[in-house]
């Protein structure tokens, strides 16, 4: 009898609910491996077909820092996932001492994010910049590199794969027939970058739309959200409802009219397409983006949305929308057809796999 590969996965920042490691993790689970993940968060929010084991400390700096130097010394795994960029360090000279592989998962540029990040400045800002570059300089020598997207760096990685956030399809809701009450929705990182200002705004210049803000919210974001509340006669009609696990967060699509992704323009953002617009295209949902150049692109191709970058632009269009659903419905076809014509998640999860238990033979 073969015995399964076995995999551990590491990450010192992320929860469990993380919608990648959920869709990598059942990817390996489906073809057999017997995976094991170290994260944030808790069992409930983890995923399917895995053991769960909860990474020590909370969410302060030195707690990170006990995790980027413990958590790789509790892998078990024949081969290592770590999908943060400060576990690589230690994560490749354990690997190297234990003679287990090590898998460099990489979500984004790591030094262009930087620069969309407000604490990254001074001394802060010069060190997580050391760290971006050593995660980066290791992940070209890992047994396998993973990017999260075709401009992701490493581009010189010895064994470098793409992997895209496609939509998994066991995760997701189908929004179906449209609600009675015009809704949009958002799943993802909730922050000033990724459109919040620009949803709230929207939200104040369209009456009878709903709102659904599904993703983190940070501490200078919370703020934020806390006076906007207290000053907008709109609060009733927009719902936080936090983080949550992949399948919980997009129930909310059932019955929604449209999906957001308001990405800003930053050096991170600017050459992306986030996976949200991806799923909502899955689900069957029209979908609203700004106009980053490959989301642009992607909208033009599928017909499956529209590119608006201002509050009043896209309250209208929503407000069109609604006065004549039959419009809407017309894109949201496109959207389920291009998606279904494009969108093969099987093979782009199933070469992932593949390459992970290669390293096993290697």
């Amino acid at each position: 009898m073969t015995l399964a590969h076995h995999v551990t996965i590491l990450s010192s920042t992320d929860e469990s609910t993380d919608a990648r490691l959920h869709r990598l993790c059942g990817a390996l689970v489906r073809d057999g491996a017997q995976v094991d993940i170290w994260t944030l968060g808790g069992s409930q929010g983890a995923p399917a077909g895995v053991t769960f084991h909860k990474a020590p400390g909370g969410k302060k700096f030195t707690s990170r820092i006990w995790r980027d130097l413990v958590l790789p010394l509790r892998a078990e795994g024949q081969t290592v996932i770590v999908v943060a960029p400060d576990l690589l360090p230690m994560a490749y000279l354990v690997t190297r001492l234990r003679k287990q592989k090590l898998v460099a998962d990489i979500h984004e540029d790591y030094l262009q994010l930087l620069r969309d990040r407000a604490w990254a400045k001074g001394v802060i800002g010069f060190l997580a910049k050391l760290v971006a570059l050593a995660a980066t300089a290791i992940a070209r020598r890992a047994d396998l590199t993973t990017v999260a997207d075709v401009q992701v760096p490493p581009f010189d990685a010895r064994n470098r794969l793409v992997v895209r956030n496609m939509p998994d399809i066991s995760l997701l809701t189908q929004s179906g027939d449209l609600a009675e009450v015009p809704r949009a929705i958002y799943i993802g990182d909730v922050r000033q970058s990724r459109g919040l200002h620009l949803m709230l705004e929207i939200a104040d210049q369209t009456p009878g739309w709903e709102f659904d803000i599904i993703g983190n919210l940070s501490g200078v974001s919370a703020e934020y959200v806390e006076k906007w509340r207290n000053a907008s006669a709109a609060s009733a009609r927009v719902h936080f409802h936090g983080k949550l696990a992949p399948h919980e967060s997009w129930k909310f699509a059932e019955g929604a009219w449209v999906g957001l992704t308001l990405l800003q323009p930053t050096p991170a953002f600017i050459e992306a397409v986030p996976s949200k617009l991806y799923e909502y295209m899955a689900v069957g949902l029209a979908t609203i983006s700004t106009s980053l150049p490959r989301c642009a692109a992607l909208i033009a191709e599928s017909g499956g949305g529209v590119v608006l970058d201002s509050a009043a632009e896209i309250s209208r269009q929503l407000q069109a929308w609604a006065h004549n659903p039959d419009d809407l419905i017309s894109v949201r076809r496109c959207a389920s057809r291009w998606a279904q014509a494009n969108l093969n998640s099987e093979r782009e999860y199933g070469a992932f796999a593949q390459a992970v238990k290669g390293l096993s033979r290697g």
